[in-house]
C-alpha cells in the first residue's frame, strides 16, 4: 500500500475526513497511478478491475421504496483494521451483548477482497420486492 493510500486511510480512521472524501482521493490517486508510466503492476490496488471498489446494496419494493447503498472497500478494510484498535472495556462491553470482533483481525485481507469479487446476492419476492447486494 502507498503511503498516499495510507495517509487517507488514517484520517478516514482519525474521522478526519468523511467516506466519500476518501473514496474520491482514493480515486485520484489510483488515476494518478494509471497515467505514471513507472506504474507498478505488482500492486493490485492499482490495476483496475482487479478488485472491486465498491459493496452495493439496493433494493426496490412493489410499493415504491427504493435504498441504494454503495460503500467504499476502503471503508471496509479501515474497519477490519479499527476493531483491532478498539479500547478493552469497548471489547468487553461488546462480549457482554454476544459480540466479538476480535476475529475481524484474523481475516486475511486478500482472502476477503478475493471473496468481495465473487459476491452476488439476488431476490426476487414474491410481492415484487428486489434486493441485489453485490461488490464492482
Amino acid at each position: 500500500m502507498t503511503t498516499e493510500r495510507r495517509q487517507i486511510l488514517d484520517m478516514l480512521a482519525d474521522s478526519k475526513i468523511g467516506s466519500d472524501e476518501a473514496d474520491m482521493l482514493l480515486g485520484k490517486l489510483g488515476q494518478q497511478g494509471n497515467q505514471q508510466s513507472d506504474n507498478s503492476i505488482g500492486d493490485a490496488e492499482s490495476i483496475p478491475g482487479d478488485r472491486p471498489r465498491y459493496f452495493y446494496v439496493k433494493v426496490d419494493s412493489a410499493n415504491g421504496d427504493k435504498v441504494n447503498v454503495r460503500v467504499p472497500i476502503a471503508l471496509i478494510r479501515t474497519g477490519l483494521k479499527l476493531t483491532t484498535m478498539l479500547p478493552k472495556e469497548a471489547n468487553e462491553k461488546l462480549a457482554e451483548q454476544g459480540i466479538d470482533l476480535s476475529q475481524l483481525s484474523n481475516l486475511d485481507e486478500d482472502e476477503l477482497m478475493e471473496a468481495l469479487k465473487e459476491l452476488t446476492v439476488d431476490v426476487d419476492s414474491s410481492d415484487g420486492d428486489t434486493v441485489r447486494i453485490y461488490c464492482e
